[in-house]
C-alpha cells in the first residue's frame, strides 16, 4: 500500500486561499477583498467579494474614493465582500460557522457577522487597524463573543496554472 502525500495544504491554507481567489473577481481598482463562510465540519457554505449589487452595472456606478460629492463615491454602492459571502448564503443559519476574510471587516460588516451566528474571524490583512471602524468592530466582536485572530501566513506559495 502506497503511503499518502505529506504536502497538501492545511485547512486554513485552502479556506484562505478561497477567500483571495474570491478577492480576484472584485473589480474595485483599489483594494479587493475576499470573504468565504465554514462551517463548523469544514465545508465552504458561501463565498463573496467587493463589488456592486446585482443588477447594478459596474460601469455606471463610480469606483472614485476620494470625490468630493459622495454621491460620486464607491462607498454608497459597493457591498463588501463579507456582506456578499452573508447574503450569498441561501442554505439556511450561519450559526457557529467561521469567515476567512482578507481584510479586516468594517464596523458594517462586523455587525451583519454578529447578526449572521458567525463565531470566529480569520483576516490576513488588518491595514486599517487603529481606525474608528476597526476599533468599533473589534469593541462589538468582544461583546459579543466572535473570535478574531489573524492568520498566519505559512510561507507556502500556491500557484494556479494551466
Amino acid at each position: 500500500m502506497s503511503e499518502k502525500r505529506e504536502d497538501y495544504i492545511s485547512w486554513d491554507e485552502y479556506f484562505m486561499g478561497v477567500a483571495y481567489l474570491s478577492s480576484m473577481r472584485s473589480k474595485d481598482p483599489n483594494t479587493q477583498v475576499g470573504a468565504c463562510i465554514v462551517s463548523p465540519k469544514n465545508k465552504i457554505l458561501s463565498m463573496g467579494y467587493n463589488g456592486m449589487p446585482i443588477g447594478c452595472n459596474d460601469d455606471d456606478f463610480p469606483w472614485n474614493r476620494d470625490h468630493k460629492d459622495p454621491v460620486f463615491n464607491k462607498y454608497f454602492y459597493t457591498t463588501h465582500s463579507e456582506l456578499n459571502a452573508i447574503l450569498n448564503y441561501r442554505g439556511g443559519n450561519l450559526e457557529g460557522c467561521k469567515m476567512y476574510v482578507t481584510l479586516f471587516p468594517c464596523n458594517e460588516c462586523a455587525k451583519a457577522i454578529i447578526q449572521a451566528g458567525i463565531t470566529k474571524v480569520i483576516y490576513a490583512d488588518n491595514k486599517y487597524d487603529g481606525t474608528p471602524s476597526v476599533i468599533a468592530s473589534m469593541k462589538m466582536f468582544d461583546a459579543a463573543g466572535v473570535e478574531y485572530e489573524k492568520y498566519e501566513f505559512s510561507g507556502r506559495k500556491i500557484e494556479i496554472g494551466l
